[in-house]
């Protein structure tokens, strides 16, 4: 969790996390599974878009946009991010932006 949470805004990848806490693959998954009941990956998505709601709430709406602040969490499908943001906190990231 300490290094998802803290290269969130690098792309990782399950190998890379697994490496990192020096466990195997399927070790890392089978502990995120059994703890969290969620995959590494899904927790990296669930960080980067905390992260995301945290910088649009903070942020100018005449000085930033949705697509940059996302970008930079990397989300580079617009659409799946709206779709994931909008699950996980009930309202559009725009929605949050203009608050």
């Amino acid at each position: 969790m300490e290094v998802i949470e803290g290269h969130a805004d690098e792309p990782l990848t399950v190998a890379e996390i697994a490496e990192c806490v020096g466990v195997g693959v399927r070790a890392l998954q089978e502990g995120f599974r059994r703890h969290l009941d969620t995959t590494p990956l899904a927790y990296l998505r669930d960080v980067r878009l905390d992260r995301v709601r945290k910088e649009l709430l903070a942020s100018d709406p005449g000085a930033t946009t949705v697509t940059a602040v996302a970008s930079r969490w990397g989300f580079l499908h617009p659409g799946r991010f709206s779709l994931a943001y909008r699950q996980q906190f009930g309202e559009s990231p725009s929605e949050t932006l203009r608050v």
